[in-house]
This record gives structure tokens, C-alpha cells and sequence, in this order.
């Protein structure tokens, strides 16, 4: 039976690569040490583009070994090979999906179904008083931005009363797993907090509901409390928010 070994350095490359793709997946590992408080967000995000580039290496080494491999009989090093490019992969996608999506929307982190007159946080103002990010409204610049971006964002308007709306928007809002800091019917006041999957960031919601025209309108705010931009986060967060509102009201 004929052989051909392979290359020299195809073994080489090939462990090369499957390291640098074990360490690409563990500095992905930054999100949930962040979220733990055991680092701090620069460090976090240095090591998630840290592992951007490392991710992408793995994936380069794996491609480079993989084709020396193939030259070679028995075919030494394949699998190596094809687990260096899996995990180059894992960790380099990612990255390059947010960094494109951050490329694409403006770098604003407050959305608001209402730019003229956003509905204030209250009773969050005391959650976010060490947040870097402030509660007030960034005002027309802002405004300009997210209608450029966002043009969809607009309030919800319904046709039934304010109290049949207040029950839906509360029963809505806890659906999307938000904790509730507060609900206030007479105030058509509901405000609370959604935290972010991998990086634990706190985002603040309010909504208010005020009677017009006969029915009932709905503005919703979303701000991050961190981070200049949002990377489109909260302007999602109202849109599916108003989807289950208006399945919400709907049905009853």
C-alpha cells in the first residue's frame, strides 16, 4: 500500500491551532466572569477580541493543517485539524457578527416610543444612581439618531380602556422575563429590569399608559445603564415588547 507521511510541520500547526481555538472558547469565558463581578467590563471585552483574533487564527491554522493532511496517507492530524477550524469558529463568529451589528446602528443606548416627551424612570432612579449611563434623556440629538435608525419605534395605540391595557402591559412585560420594580395603575406606571444573557448588563424599562382618544396610549423607554451604544438591544427589546402588547390586547 502506497504512503505518503505527512508533512513536517503538520502536526505542528495542527496542535498549534487546536490550542489557540481552547483558549479563543475559554476567553469567551469574559462574559459570565464579568456578569460574576470577578472582572471588570474593559477586561472583559479586551479578552472577547482577544479571542476574536486568537479564534480566527485557530480557524486559519486548522484550514492550513487540514490541507497538508490531505496530502498525506494515512491521513495523520484530520481530526485535529477539523477540531482546530470547529473551535476557531465558535469563537471568532460571534465577535464578528456583534462588531458588524455595532458597525450598523448609531452608538445611542436610550430608545423611546416618545423622543419629545420620553416617560422618566422613578422608582429605578435609585438603581441606576451609580450607573455610568444617566437617566435623563439625551434630547434631540438622540432623537435624531433613533429616527434615523429606528424609524418603526413609534407609541401603541389602542381602543380599549387604560385599565384593560395596564393588565395586559404588566402581564406582557413579565412574560419577557423582566423583573418589575413597580406598577402603578393610577399613575398608567410600570417600570423594570431586563439583564442580558452572557454579560449580565442591566437594562431599565418604563411604560406608560395614558388615555387618548378614546382608547388607550402606550409609550415604552428602554436605556442601558452601561455602554455608549446599545448595539440595537433596546430598540429589539421594544419591538418584541410591542408584539406581545398587541397580542396581549387582542385577546381580550
Amino acid at each position: 500500500m502506497n504512503t505518503r507521511p505527512p508533512f513536517p510541520w503538520t502536526r505542528r500547526i495542527a496542535s498549534l491551532g487546536l490550542l489557540a481555538g481552547i483558549i479563543a472558547l475559554l476567553a469567551m469565558l469574559a462574559g459570565p466572569l464579568y456578569r460574576a463581578g470577578m472582572i471588570g467590563l474593559g477586561a472583559a471585552f479586551s479578552s472577547v477580541f482577544f479571542g476574536y483574533w486568537l479564534g480566527l487564527l485557530a480557524a486559519l491554522f486548522g484550514v492550513v493543517a487540514l490541507l497538508l493532511a490531505l496530502f498525506a496517507q494515512p491521513r495523520r492530524y484530520l481530526v485535529r485539524a477539523l477540531i482546530a477550524i470547529v473551535l476557531g469558529v465558535i469563537a471568532f463568529v460571534p465577535p464578528m457578527l456583534f462588531k458588524h451589528k455595532a458597525g450598523s446602528v448609531p452608538a445611542i443606548h436610550d430608545i423611546t416610543t416618545d423622543t419629545a416627551n420620553p416617560p422618566p424612570f422613578q422608582t429605578l432612579l435609585a438603581e441606576r444612581a451609580d450607573a455610568p449611563n444617566s437617566a435623563v434623556y439625551g434630547g434631540a440629538e438622540v432623537a435624531a439618531k433613533q429616527h434615523a435608525a429606528y424609524p418603526d419605534i413609534q407609541p401603541l395605540q389602542f381602543d380599549a380602556p387604560p385599565a384593560t391595557v395596564f393588565k395586559a402591559a404588566l402581564d406582557s412585560a413579565k412574560s419577557m422575563g423582566w423583573v418589575i420594580a413597580a406598577q402603578v395603575p393610577d399613575e398608567g406606571r410600570i417600570e423594570a429590569t431586563a439583564t442580558t444573557f452572557w454579560f449580565g448588563f442591566k437594562d431599565d424599562v418604563v411604560i406608560r399608559l395614558r388615555p387618548e382618544a378614546g382608547g388607550t396610549r402606550v409609550d415604552v423607554r428602554s436605556e442601558s445603564r452601561v455602554g455608549g451604544s446599545d448595539v440595537g438591544a433596546n430598540a429589539a427589546r421594544i419591538r418584541a415588547y410591542s408584539r406581545k402588547l398587541r397580542e396581549a390586547v387582542g385577546a381580550h
